[in-house]
């Protein structure tokens, strides 16, 4: 339980903000009280003296004040959420930055993302130049994987002077896969600004762009971005990481030498260096001297586990499985191996022809993190040796050992089948387990998959109903039969489709596609007024071309064409495989965005 300030029962302050105290609220451009609230007497026959008064026009009246007081108590007592909510309200009929800002912190304490995004969107009205709630924004937006709304806060904080973290939020966007050129714009736009290098974090804006233009091809963009930086900070270590980067993606190996060598110099501690300059050389094909800084490395901290398995696996990326191998070597044996040395060691066999050694490695791996990763490697390989029938022996052994991987491995064995075109097997293999296990849902629901993808919607239903007999609230089963039916638009069933997606929604409220279901239904029934927010809201949530095209076709039904296309062309540019939205635009071709192919 955190530290509680004595009145409001949350911490007096968030990463060095403090809150408002009590006092200072309660004199709001001065309280008008009446007198009565404090007269320990009560008579029901008074006439009340406020009853002919005029209206109070500043401070607080009683309302605000009970509003104040009850999230107060309820914050003292650890309601942060309740408190939170009356802190919002307050803040809502009072213009004090002070108020939204415990409303903030009371909904974070209280783990309610909702009411947290909207009590830090009111704390930036009414305070534009404060950075906190810019952040939070960021962090809520990037949380739900909107990459665009996440970017733009961190840019306010950046146009203010502050530091948006511009890099950091790049290197993920980068790792995740995020819509990048659609990033890209809006940091181009931004550094178009007139006089935005005088800002304090320009350089931190640079480099993130530089990572998203190296990303996106834009090489020669990204140098230039980075030679801004080394005029600007030299010193700074973020810039030679960077540099070593964009050198080992364009292939000057002896550049990103050079540039990890800087960095290391001017950050010692820093582990990404080492590895940095270890690829370097390895891309050098200076294997001894790559070792020599991985040993040192080691050494340096006390041959540290984790550091020794991503080395091991940094070797063993490019190509270099006999390090990696040395590596790893000193933790066989020993108690408390992580599952990934054992999935490395049966990846350093496999990659030496070693079918045999690197399959008793793959089963080391144990339950928990990688043990379907090694299964799968293992059956794989397996196949690929000309050994089919020693990958499902294989893999029928490991169900039988592993009770509480059971339905895992049927899918992953069912999944491999389908890859070699064995789709009878598959099936076959799926009917004789359910036939065993007719209660395991997670066989039923990917049977149904099966036969939705074959056309096959009587038996689509027949096992998400049996499903429902046995978890009548099955939030998926619900969403898929009723989505199903809404978006086949079966003449007679579409008002079963809205029951069986309500009684989804009762279940996972929070599931944005269940959300698209609902607005889906919704719109199939003619009713795209009410279809509208049920798709912005799973939209908001997850951003993916399904969503959206259902999304593009309500606006589009409404007579909001234009936000349609845009809507599509956002889609256009984040992926090179969208046939959701290439149906779309088959049906309603006026929806092509300008600027698409």
């Amino acid at each position: 339980m955190p530290h509680r300030a004595i009145l409001l029962g949350i911490p007096r302050s968030f990463s060095g903000f403090p809150l408002l105290p009590l006092a200072a609220t309660l004199i709001l451009s001065g309280c008008q009280l009446s007198p009565s609230l404090f007269d320990g007497e009560t008579n029901a026959h008074v006439e009340d003296p406020m009853v002919t008064a005029p209206p109070i026009t500043s401070g607080l009246d009683a309302a605000g004040l009970r509003t104040l007081l009850t999230a107060e108590l309820a914050g003292q007592r650890g309601d942060y959420r309740y408190a939170g909510q009356g802190y919002l309200e307050a803040a809502q009929r009072y213009t004090s930055p002070g108020l939204a800002e415990r409303a903030t912190f009371a909904a974070r304490f209280g783990n309610d993302a909702a009411l947290m995004e909207a009590a830090a969107l009111r704390w930036r009205e009414l305070d534009p130049r404060a950075e906190t709630p810019n952040r939070l924004l960021a962090s809520l937006s990037l949380q739900r994987g909107d990459w665009l709304d996440s970017l733009e806060q961190r840019l306010a904080i950046a146009e203010s002077g502050g530091n948006g973290e511009i890099a950091p939020f790049a290197e993920i966007a980068v790792a995740e896969e995020a819509p990048l050129n659609l990033l890209a714009q809006q940091l181009r736009s931004y550094l178009s600004q007139p006089e935005v290098s005088q800002r304090e974090f320009h350089s931190d804006v640079l480099l993130g762009t530089a990572l998203i233009e190296a990303a996106l091809g834009e090489m020669q963009t990204a140098q230039r971005y980075l030679d801004e930086v080394e005029q600007q900070e030299p010193e700074s270590a973020a810039l030679w990481l960077a540099k070593a980067r964009l050198a080992l993606e364009t292939g000057d190996h002896r550049g990103a030498q050079q540039a990890a060598q800087q960095g290391l110099s001017l950050a010692p501690d820093d582990v990404r260096f080492i590895l940095m300059l270890a690829q370097a050389e390895i891309r050098l094909n200076n294997i001894t001297a790559a070792e020599v800084q991985t040993n040192a490395l080691l050494e340096s901290h006390g041959g540290n586990q984790d550091l020794r398995i991503a080395l091991a696996q940094l070797y063993l990326e490019e190509g270099h499985s006999e390090p990696a191998y040395r590596l790893l070597q000193p933790l066989i044996g020993q108690e408390n191996i992580p599952n990934i040395a054992y999935f490395l060691l049966g990846a350093i066999a496999q990659s030496q022809g070693e079918v045999d050694n690197a399959l008793l490695y793959y089963r080391q791996v144990y339950e928990g993190d990688e043990f379907l990763a090694a299964r799968s490697a293992a059956a794989r390989m397996l196949i690929e040796d000309g050994r089919l029938l020693d990958a499902r022996a294989f893999l029928r052994i490991e169900r039988m050992r592993h009770d509480a991987y059971f339905g895992d491995l049927v899918r992953l064995e069912v999944q491999l089948l389908d890859e070699l075109s064995l789709q009878e097997d598959a099936t076959a293999l799926l009917d004789r387990e359910i036939t065993r296990t007719p209660d395991d849902t997670s066989l039923l629901y990917l049977r149904a998959m099966r036969a939705w993808e074959m056309g096959d919607l009587t038996g689509m239903e027949r096992d998400l109903r049996q499903i429902l007999r046995t978890e009548p609230n099955n939030a998926d089963a619900l969403n898929a039969l009723g989505y199903t039916l809404a978006d086949l638009n079966l003449p007679g069933r579409l008002e079963e489709a809205r029951e069986l997606i309500e009684r989804a929604y009762e279940a996972d409220p929070d599931n944005p596609a269940v959300l698209d279901s609902m607005g889906w239904v919704y719109f199939r029934l003619g009713k795209p007024d009410d279809a509208l927010a049920w798709l912005e809201s799973a939209y908001a949530q997850m951003p993916d071309q399904e969503i959206a095209a259902h999304l593009a076709e309500v606006l589009h039904s409404l007579g909001r064409s234009d936000e349609a296309r845009q809507l599509i062309a956002r889609i256009l540019q984040r992926a090179t495989y969208h046939p959701q939205i290439d149906d779309l635009l088959e049906r309603y071709p006026e929806l092509t965005p300008p600027s698409a192919p």
